[in-house]
């Protein structure tokens, strides 16, 4: 059994190499990027690596602060696995921060046999067992984003500015402004799809959306989301795109890598998003953010920030995490249902006005 470390105590130790194992998801490895300078600033002389997975390596591959990239591909079968595992054997960390808190994450973690294993409290699948250090009040209870941070806080870099940076070539920023270029501001960015169906909130109503943030303000929308979602995609695009409309629209789901997508929501005015990793990328790069909750809870799992707009559903189920609707007849997916329109065009309102309206009109102006 290899010996505890008291948390209070962990700043005060001099790893030579530490490993962070986040391999997924976007949004939560996005909500982690901000420890990345906390464990700098705590840990100079220290090397750092990410174990992430491969789909997902460009947020964290040119930061700064990361001298290694793990990849873990968790398609990749046996050979690969036990391929990383021997990396990771071989390396010979001296800390290990296991923020992801699975089994797989686990059994990470033991093979680095790392002197100094930190986990959090909401770890599970026996994960637990692998780590010596817990970090206190980082329970279910806690929000996502606080739960992360108390890293930074027991290191004694609790006051330090978030900075969640996604290195980008110019080639990537040049791209977004191409793209930008073409459109009339102020440029909405919406991204309608997500993994589970209970938080897909239904397509005509973002059209109903947009139709009156264009009818108010002008401008345009970009839409996206991944390979996957470029159904949803499509028919939202067909929605805003009648004969009769005027509704300036992009379609890009399916066509963007990472870094492309986050150079884009770096650039746009305003992002509305179910809740899903893409909302949480562009409320970390800063962006005016509005994220909608159906099966999710905004205070658990919404950004940081008070520049963004969270609204949520009323129902007696909201904030379930489930990610199907275990309801039938009239109550199934009464989330959806209940979430209309008229509240979410009165939260986009908010976010427009709070985070400048003057700018908008004057896009639109310009425009």
């Amino acid at each position: 059994m290899f010996r505890r470390i008291c948390p209070s105590k962990l700043a005060r130790q001099t790893p030579e190499r530490i490993c962070v194992i986040k391999p997924s998801a976007l949004g939560d490895i996005v909500q982690s990027l901000p420890l990345l300078p906390v464990l700098k600033k705590t840990f100079p002389a220290a090397s750092i690596s990410w174990i992430i997975n491969r789909e997902l390596a460009d947020l964290v591959v040119g930061h700064p602060c990361v001298d290694e990239v793990l990849l873990f591909d968790r398609r990749g079968g046996w050979r690969e696995w036990s391929r990383l595992l021997s990396d990771l054997h071989a390396r010979r960390f001296d800390m290990v921060f296991d923020l992801q808190g699975l089994l797989r994450t686990g059994v990470m973690t033991t093979a680095t046999r790392a002197r100094i294993r930190v986990g959090l409290q909401t770890a599970r699948e026996g994960s637990s067992l692998t780590t010596n250090c817990v970090i206190p009040d980082s329970g279910k209870v806690v929000p996502a984003h606080a739960r992360l941070w108390r890293v930074a806080e027991l290191l004694g870099h609790g006051d330090l500015t978030r900075q969640t940076q996604i290195v980008v070539s110019n080639a990537d920023r040049d791209w977004a402004d191409g793209v930008l270029a073409t459109l009339p501001r102020p440029v909405i960015a919406v991204h309608p799809g997500a993994r589970w169906e209970t938080k897909r909130w239904p397509v005509p109503k973002f059209a109903s959306l947009l139709t009156r943030a264009t009818q108010a303000w002008n401008g345009s929308t970009i839409i996206l989301g991944s390979r996957s979602e470029q159904p949803d995609a499509d028919r939202l695009q067909q929605m805003l795109t009648t004969p009769d409309s005027q509704h300036r629209v992009l379609n890009l789901a399916g066509q963007t890598s990472l870094k492309q997508l986050s150079a884009l929501l770096a650039r746009v005015e305003l992002v509305v998003s179910n809740d899903s990793g893409p909302m949480h990328l562009a409320a970390g790069l800063g962006t005016p953010t509005l994220g909608l909750f159906t099966c999710t809870s905004p205070t658990r799992s919404g950004p940081a920030g008070t520049q963004h707009e969270l609204v949520s559903t009323t129902v007696a189920c909201a904030a379930s995490y489930c990610k199907r609707c275990p309801h039938q007849g009239t109550a199934q997916l009464a989330c959806l249902t209940e979430l209309d329109v008229e509240r979410v065009w009165h939260a986009l309102q908010r976010l427009v006005s709070k985070n400048g309206i003057t700018l908008a009109r004057r896009n639109i102006r310009a425009a």
